[in-house]
């Protein structure tokens, strides 16, 4: 969704839209929930903590002010949420098995970024030539969109398209399981 989207969904749900709340509920309840698993393993535990999270969203519509995206603060409030689920059933093991769900949670963690940044390389990987260079100088060596245009010689427009471009066959090449990360 485009923060075009985001204001005009935004003004909806204020004006008490259902339609627009469960467009909203639809394209991130899954994802969110997937999410939210990272941290949380128990699966009835994470779909409350996301209806929750809907909940209060529509219960507080009128005061609503969006300063990121919907997806932003959604994934936000989740991590927010998970995070204090984890404090609350924290506060109910001993020391020695709280650091040990630390170090496991870690390791899983650590992994599941190795395993993501590894299948991000196969993906850029198989972009074509044109369009690995301007991802690689955009997202790895941080320049700015002008920059690549000047230094390839292309205009600003192509390399946004081309980094479009590249998102779009991450986002696929990934498939289901990280589409939370877009």
């Amino acid at each position: 969704m485009s923060a075009t989207d985001d204001i005009l969904l935004l003004q909806l749900i204020k004006k008490d839209d259902e339609k627009a709340f469960r467009h909203l509920f639809d394209t991130y309840f899954v994802s969110l929930c997937r999410f939210m698993l990272l941290y949380v393993k128990d699966k009835q535990e994470v779909e409350e903590i996301a209806l929750t999270i809907f909940m209060n969203l529509w219960e507080n519509r009128a005061t609503l002010e969006l300063k990121i995206s919907f997806k932003a603060y959604l994934f936000q409030a989740a991590r927010n949420r998970c995070l204090n689920a984890l404090r609350d059933e924290k506060n109910t093991v001993s020391v020695e098995e709280s650091e040990d769900c630390a170090y496991e949670l870690a390791a899983d963690a650590s992994l599941e970024m190795e395993e993501l940044n590894h299948l991000i390389e196969e993906a850029v990987c198989a972009l074509a030539d044109k369009c690995q260079q301007v991802y690689r100088k955009s997202r790895e060596e941080g320049k700015t969109n002008q920059e690549i245009a000047d230094e390839m010689d292309i205009s600003v427009k192509t390399v946004e398209a081309q980094i479009t471009k590249a998102l779009k066959h991450i986002k696929k090449f990934l498939g289901e399981q990280y589409t939370y990360l877009f």
